[in-house]
């Protein structure tokens, strides 16, 4: 009766937990833990062993690489839809590139071991685990041909339209440091084009803090990756069951 009362209850509002079956998100529901994602929060560095996994409710994460010089760029985010710390579950524990909080918020966290048990014990959980790994790693496929071949406007615009559906808000606490980081420019050109935007009110941007004015008009600015990674995430995380042919 306990079990039944407690596996009922409300799930933390994350795309990953929600996306489980009862019976595989009772493999993981007693070892989940809150914790506050806190602005700049390192979460783990490059060639570290990442030891917990997180599944945003609010917030975004930021996955960077170091480069020689110093610069860090951005090669993907986590937010309330998915889960950082698949890759390491499924595999070597040891981490690719560092991560960091951009969009501070709430996350559920637990053990990585505890997460790669539950992949291990059952196939539809390690199925989903997969397909979030997959959605990530499609990202960042994506933001290395998007820097590499779009303009400074259409990345920044695509980055804060992806930010907004990572975080479900239109008000977003970003510095000018912190959008160069995500779309590999500098930060004079940054805010060159942050000016431009707000001059077509398609945002307003004062002091580290930017608000979505209009989120369509950001759209026809954005390059043809922001719909290219949308359209894989929900290939990827909302897979429709094929119908049965009847015989």
């Amino acid at each position: 009766m306990n079990a039944a009362r407690r596996s009922s209850a409300p799930r933390p509002p994350n795309g990953f937990l929600s996306s489980l079956s009862a019976d595989d998100f009772e493999l993981i529901r007693p070892h989940l833990r809150t914790v506050d994602l806190t602005t700049d929060l390192v979460l783990v560095e490059i060639d570290d062993t990442l030891k917990r996994a997180y599944l945003p409710h609010r917030g975004v994460i930021s996955l960077v690489v170091k480069l020689a010089r110093g610069e860090q760029v951005q090669v993907a985010m986590i937010g309330r839809d998915s889960i950082f710390g698949s890759f390491s579950a499924l595999g070597d524990p040891t981490a690719l590139n560092s991560a960091l909080v951009l969009i501070p918020g709430v996350a559920s966290t637990l053990d990585i071991d505890r997460l790669r048990a539950a992949a291990d014990r059952s196939p539809t959980f390690r199925a989903t685990l997969m397909r979030h790994g997959l959605a990530m790693y499609a990202q960042i496929q994506q933001a290395v041909g998007c820097n590499a071949s779009h303009s400074v406007e259409s990345r920044l615009a695509r980055c804060l339209l992806q930010i907004r559906d990572l975080s479900g808000s239109d008000k977003l606490v970003l510095t000018q440091e912190a959008m160069a980081q995500m779309i590999g420019a500098r930060r004079n050109s940054v805010s060159l084009v942050a000016t431009t935007l707000q001059q077509a009110s398609f945002i307003h941007y004062s002091r580290g803090r930017v608000e979505l004015n209009d989120p369509d008009g950001l759209g026809k600015t954005a390059c043809e990756c922001y719909a290219t990674v949308k359209a894989q995430y929900e290939r990827l995380l909302h897979p429709r069951c094929e119908p049965v042919s009847g015989h």
